[in-house]
C-alpha cells in the first residue's frame, strides 16, 4: 500500500494561516541561503533526486517476481517500492533508509537496468555523488557546471600542489580558479554529510489548524479530559519516536 508520509505532513503545513506560512518560509529561506548556493534552492522538481520516482524496467519487475538473482533484501523492497510509484524520498520514510543508503541502491538497480536511466542529468549524479561512486570534480563536470578541460585544469593543478608538498582538494582548486563558487561546494558537501543522517518523520507532530469561533474560552470537564488524553497520546508517540532514535 502507498503510504506518503510527506504528502500527509505537507498537507499539515500548507493549511496552516498565511501568516504562519510566510514565517516558515523566510526562516527557511534565511536558513538554507546561508550555506546553499541560488543554484542548489531554485533547483526544478524535476531535477532533485529525492523527489524523482524510480521507473522500473522489465528485468527490474522480472527479478522482483522471481528474485533469481539472490539479491540482498533491501534492494526487493528498493524495487517493490519503485513498482508502487512511490518517490525516493517517500522510500526513504517507508524504509526508515538514511539517504546515502537508497542512494546506493538506486545507483546498483540503474547499473542492473531493474531501473530505468532518469532523462534529468542531476538526478543520477546526485545519487552517485551521495552514494561515493563519484567525487565532487565529476559531479560539476556531470551537470555541466565546468566542462572536461576544466576538471583536466584542475586535476593539473592539483599535482603542482602536491609536487610543491601542498595538499589541496579537487574542489578547492576549482574554487580558486572560478569555476564554481564557495557555496556551490559546501552545498554539495552538505548535501553529502545530511544524506547520512536517519530521517524519521510522524505527521502527527504537525498539528491540525482548525477554525475557531470567537466564543468564550472557557472548556467543560469533558474536554479538559479528552484534550488532556490526546496530550498524553502525543507524548506517549513522541517517546517512542526518541526511543527508537536512540537506538539507530
Amino acid at each position: 500500500m502507498r503510504k506518503n508520509i510527506l504528502g500527509l505532513f505537507l498537507d499539515k503545513l500548507l493549511a496552516f494561516p498565511l501568516w504562519v506560512k510566510q514565517i516558515i518560509y523566510l526562516r527557511l529561506y534565511q536558513n538554507l541561503s546561508e550555506y546553499l548556493s541560488e543554484d542548489f534552492i531554485k533547483t526544478n522538481e524535476e531535477d532533485i533526486f529525492h523527489l524523482y520516482v524510480p521507473v522500473m524496467s522489465f528485468s527490474g519487475r522480472t527479478e522482483l517476481a522471481d528474485k533469481k538473482c539472490g539479491l540482498d533484501n533491501n534492494i526487493y523492497n528498493f524495487l517493490a517500492n519503485s513498482d508502487q510509484g512511490l518517490s525516493i524520498l517517500e522510500i526513504s520514510l517507508n524504509n526508515f533508509w538514511t539517504m546515502e543508503e537508497i542512494a546506493q541502491y538506486f545507483v546498483f538497480c540503474v547499473e542492473q537496468n531493474y531501473i530505468r536511466h532518469p532523462e534529468s542529468k542531476y538526478i543520477e549524479s546526485t545519487a552517485k555523488f551521495i552514494s561515493g561512486k563519484i567525487r565532487s570534480g565529476e559531479f560539476f563536470k556531470h551537470i555541466g557546471k565546468i566542462d572536461v578541460d576544466q576538471l583536466q585544469q584542475v586535476i593539473v593543478k592539483q599535482k603542482e600542489y602536491e609536487k610543491n608538498g601542498v595538499s589541496k582538494k579537487i574542489v578547492e582548486i576549482m574554487i580558486e580558479l572560478g569555476f564554481v563558487t564557495e557555496k556551490d561546494s559546501v552545498a554539495l558537501l552538505r548535501i553529502k554529510e545530511e544524506a547520512q543522517k536517519r530521517f524519521i518523520l510522524d505527521t502527527g507532530i504537525a498539528p491540525i489548524v482548525t477554525q475557531v469561533a470567537p466564543t468564550n474560552l472557557t472548556l467543560s470537564p469533558e474536554e479538559i479530559a479528552k484534550l488532556t488524553e490526546e496530550n498524553k497520546l502525543l507524548k506517549d508517540r513522541l517517546s517512542k519516536i526518541l526511543a527508537f532514535i536512540k537506538k539507530q
